[in-house]
Parts: structure tokens; C-alpha cells; sequence
């Protein structure tokens, strides 16, 4: 089974070890890190950094990260230096490689509503599982039990749903919480922007893990390779499924090994991905 894995995903690497340039995107949490119940406590799967530092230092590869949290938490997490290219907030943030940062702000209707998003959760006594960014409010449950998870979920819904219809914000439920935010970008403008900005004969990947990362998958669909990252499948519209951590290792050796050929350095590593189809 892997060797006819290997099969159908070797027209890939074969594009990319022939590549003069190439984009490798990722999301972060539940991609190259398992959730934790403490955020702050959520560091790469081992041996994902130094593979990462691999790939930043080829310099065959542009490497983007592209996160739900805000940009510098995802920096001082991933451990990468110098950190490469990250987006947070789903695109709200840009963080450059050389320090610069953008930010987008939405407007002031955005703001109010928000601001009742807000009222609403320290109404229900919730407001110590919430994260607040500048576009948007998330409550997250994971480490809980199920029944206590099911409660807050439901109270939480209970007004952000009228909140979110009535001023045209986005709701996005993900593995462990809900999420209200700005609709100015989501994960998939960035990739489209991202390739944009790249040659039409770049070879591009993105890796995504939740519901959030479908706009992305969706984005790159035509345009390079999707990869769902999950120790669990579910529907989705990416085209590979890798199963974290040991796959999603292997997916990024075989990437370093690709950009190591392609600048004429070899190495053999093994191989073992699944496909989904």
C-alpha cells in the first residue's frame, strides 16, 4: 500500500525536484502541533522544527505558515530562525521574515458587533475560555469532557448565532471550539494572494488539519497539492491525508529531499504517505 502510495504522489515530487522555485504553505495548530488544552504549551511534534529549519535554509522553498492564532505566538512556537513568513488572525496579520508586520483592522460596525460577541460570553460566565484577537473572539473547550464540552458550545451558540447573522460575521466551528471574526479574509484569500505572488510554475502545497483550512484547500486545488492533516479522516477537499506525526515527517523529508535534488544534493530517505482518494 505505501509503495502505491509513493506511486501516486511521485508526480508531485518529480515537479517539484525539477522546480526552480517552490511554496510550501502551513497551518499550525493540529498540523505541525498537537492541540493543547494550554495553548501556549503548543510546540511543533519533535523533529518538525529542525526538518522546517532544513527547508528554511535550502532556500528553495518559500515557507509561509498560516494560523489562526496571532502571527507572533505562532513565531515563538515554531522555534524556526530566522522565522519565515507568517499570516495570523487568517490573514488579518502578516508577519514578514524581516520583522515588518501588517495589519488589517476591521471597521468600526466589526468592532460593535464584536463587542456584543463579547457581552455575550461574560453574560454565560465564559469569559476565561476565550481568546480575543483584533477580528475576532474564540472559545475553546478542548480538555473537557464531552458533556461539559456539548454545555458550553451550546450556550456560546445560543447568541453568537444571532450576533453573527445580524451584522454578516463569520461563525466557523473547529476541532475544540467556535470562532466569531471579520469576514475581511480567510485562509483561502491568503493562498490565492500567496500564489499570486509567485511565478505560474511554482510548485505549492498547503497542509491543513480543520474546517477552517477547507477554504484553503480549496484555493490551491487547481494550482498545487492539498494535504489534510489528521490523525482521523473526514470529509474534505483535500487530496492527501497524512496522519500526524509520523506522515506528516516523512511528507516533509521528501519535500527537503526534493529541493535537495533539485539544487543537485542527495539524500535516500524512506517513504511512507497516504493518499486520499
Amino acid at each position: 500500500m505505501k509503495l502505491e502510495v509513493q506511486r501516486q504522489l511521485e508526480p508531485f515530487f518529480k515537479r517539484l525536484r525539477r522546480a526552480s522555485r517552490s511554496l510550501l504553505l502551513l497551518d499550525y495548530d493540529g498540523t505541525l502541533a498537537p492541540f493543547r488544552k494550554e495553548r501556549d504549551e503548543a510546540l511543533p511534534y519533535p523533529g518538525v522544527t529542525p526538518i522546517l529549519q532544513a527547508i528554511v535554509g535550502q532556500g528553495h522553498t518559500r515557507l509561509v505558515i498560516i494560523s489562526g492564532r496571532k502571527a507572533d505566538e505562532a513565531r515563538a512556537l515554531l522555534g524556526v530562525h530566522p522565522h519565515p513568513e507568517i499570516w495570523g488572525e487568517y490573514g488579518l496579520q502578516r508577519l514578514h521574515p524581516d520583522g515588518r508586520t501588517d495589519n488589517f483592522q476591521p471597521d468600526d460596525r466589526a468592532r460593535e458587533t464584536l463587542s456584543a460577541a463579547e457581552n455575550w460570553i461574560d453574560y454565560q460566565h465564559l469569559g476565561e475560555l476565550a481568546e480575543f484577537k483584533s477580528g475576532s473572539i474564540a472559545v475553546h473547550w478542548r480538555g473537557l469532557d464531552e458533556c461539559e464540552a456539548e454545555r458550553i458550545r451550546g450556550h456560546v451558540l445560543m447568541g453568537w448565532i444571532a450576533i453573527a447573522q445580524h451584522a454578516g460575521l463569520d461563525l466557523f466551528e473547529f476541532d475544540g471550539g467556535v470562532e466569531i471574526r471579520c469576514p475581511l479574509t480567510d485562509k483561502g484569500d491568503v493562498v490565492d494572494g500567496l500564489l499570486g505572488e509567485m511565478n505560474p510554475d511554482t510548485v505549492a502545497a498547503y497542509l491543513g488539519d480543520d474546517n477552517t483550512d477547507e477554504h484553503a484547500f480549496r484555493a490551491i486545488q487547481d494550482r498545487g497539492l492539498s494535504v489534510l492533516v489528521r490523525t482521523k479522516w473526514r470529509p474534505t477537499a483535500a487530496r492527501v491525508w497524512l496522519k500526524p506525526p509520523e506522515e506528516l515527517i516523512e511528507f516533509l523529508s521528501q519535500w527537503l529531499y526534493a529541493c535537495e535534488q533539485a539544487n543537485g544534493n542527495f539524500s535516500n530517505p524512506e517513504s511512507g504517505i497516504t493518499v486520499n482518494q
